[in-house]
């Protein structure tokens, strides 16, 4: 087996190990960055790139069947669905080819195939054509990711029954599904397919879909999609999930009813499993915790030189979030500025429509935790630029320290919320008061004016509502 030297190695190209590399290279790292499948790891190809163009698909079909509003006539619509789902494929093998460029631009060496950690800092390398090589470094980077959660005893076979990996390359469109697990990818798809006509019954265990979410967000939103058709059923367990033919088939049982559901389609979202087997963790004693890396606020594991970021260092399974935990990573293990990770402050984004974001504690957490609060809640009827855009759903909703006014979470619902949510981050990183947001000038009109407004009823200052 051939050996080489290497300085630093990540091992995984998605959203963090990308991320990572580039940093560590800026930083005068020489760094090589394995990858056992296509450089943008599961975000790029098989995650949130490939669906947001699938959910821009349905937002364009629902605003061309309303364009009457704005007085234009469009004819009767009518879906290729194959078309579609190409169109997403597509998106994301240009990006990757992006992720390629900027490998080379910052001369990253990309090594292709499968790593395995072994002792005394090294990884073993086998490629597509079974030739391994060990490489020894000064430093690793573990990001490889993690993988749609299965349902015990369930096959998941991309026909009938899906993960959001399979879904993705389905070209048939289901005229009932059954979606299992109400959190953002579980939402995203449910918004999808019931925009383009399907029949979807969503099924989630808590009390709420999107149970990180604000409460009253999360209310408005299941009312919105089941004023447009959707059945959502909380508080609910999914049993006998099985497929006969090309129907799946399973009994949705809650605390006081049991019903029976059939249909053509089932898609799986009930969390994510991390790629930690057959890496050699256990051969290099890296602690785990169910699975996922244990790391400090440095992403640093126990054993020296071995960092972990992403989701399979666990925490909120969000391509940012692993972007961030790879610019820490880099910079700690190149001996440069050390900023922890700050895990109270990252947003929080489901790309339905309405869209929905956060950022800090919700209403519920500040009220465990004996705070006491302020709230300005602003709904964007109040606001002009979404009267004039016709996106009047939603509301933004603010959280504040009674004492000083700090920030303590933001809410949105809206059409463009996830664009919006930027700049409660930024005040929040600075632990910034809301005093600061309704000093700053908000250009008009805007939607942005929304939370400012909604910063000055939380501190009794209203304007214009």
């Amino acid at each position: 087996m051939a050996s080489q030297s290497r300085d630093l190695i990540v091992l995984g190209s998605g959203p963090g190990g990308y991320v990572a590399a580039i940093r560590a290279a800026q930083l005068g790292r020489k760094v090589s960055i394995v990858e056992r499948d296509a450089l943008g790891g599961v975000c790029l190809n098989w995650g949130c790139i490939p669906s947001k163009a699938l959910l821009r698909s349905a937002q364009l079909y629902n605003d061309m069947k309303h364009a009457s509003t704005f007085g234009f006539s469009t004819g009767q619509l009518s879906i290729d669905f194959p078309r579609i789902i190409d169109r997403s494929r597509e998106v994301a093998t240009k990006l990757s080819g992006g992720v390629n460029y900027l490998m080379r631009k910052n001369k990253v060496e990309v090594i292709s195939g499968n790593g395995v950690l072994e002792k005394g800092n090294k990884v073993v390398v086998t490629d597509v054509g079974g030739k391994s090589t060990t490489y020894e470094f000064k430093d690793i980077i573990i990001a490889t990711g993690a993988r749609p959660r299965p349902i015990p005893g369930v096959e998941i076979d991309g026909s009938v029954i899906h993960t959001s990996r399979t879904v993705l390359e389905s070209k048939r469109l289901p005229q009932k599904l059954l979606v299992i697990g109400a959190g953002a990818i579980g939402i995203e798809f449910a918004y999808f397919f019931s925009s383009l006509g399907t029949q979807v019954t969503v099924v989630e265990m808590m009390d709420q879909i999107l149970p990180v979410e604000d409460t009253e967000v999360a209310q408005t939103l299941e009312k919105i999609f089941t004023k447009n058709g959707m059945t959502i059923r909380t508080a609910t367990a999914v049993q006998d999930l099985k497929r006969s033919g090309d129907v799946v088939s399973a009994t949705l049982k809650s605390k006081s009813s049991e019903e029976k559901w059939s249909g053509d389609a089932c898609l799986v979202a009930i969390g994510i499993l991390p790629n930690t087997e057959n890496i050699g963790l256990d051969k290099v004693g890296i602690e785990t915790h169910k699975g996922f890396v244990k790391v400090d606020e440095l992403m640093r594991t126990n054993i020296p030189h071995h960092y972990a970021i992403g989701d399979v260092a666990g925490g909120p399974a969000l391509a940012h979030k692993a972007s961030h935990e790879g610019l820490v990573a880099a910079e700690c293990a190149s001996g440069k500025s050390k900023h922890p990770m700050r895990y109270d402050n990252i947003p929080g984004c489901t790309y339905c429509q309405p869209q929905v974001a956060s950022v800090g504690m919700t209403e519920r957490a500040a009220k465990e935790k004996g705070i006491k609060y302020r709230v300005g809640k602003i709904p964007f009827s109040a606001i002009g630029k979404a009267i004039a855009i016709g996106e009047q759903e939603g509301f933004v909703k603010v959280i504040i320290d009674e004492e000083i006014g700090e920030v303590l979470g933001v809410h949105i619902i809206h059409s463009e919320a996830t664009e919006l949510i930027s700049e409660a981050a930024v005040i929040r990183s600075h632990e910034g008061i809301a005093g600061s947001v309704l000093d700053t000038i908000h250009p008009h009109p805007t939607l942005s004016e929304a939370t400012m407004e909604a910063m000055g009823l939380a501190l009794g200052r209203p304007i214009n509502f």
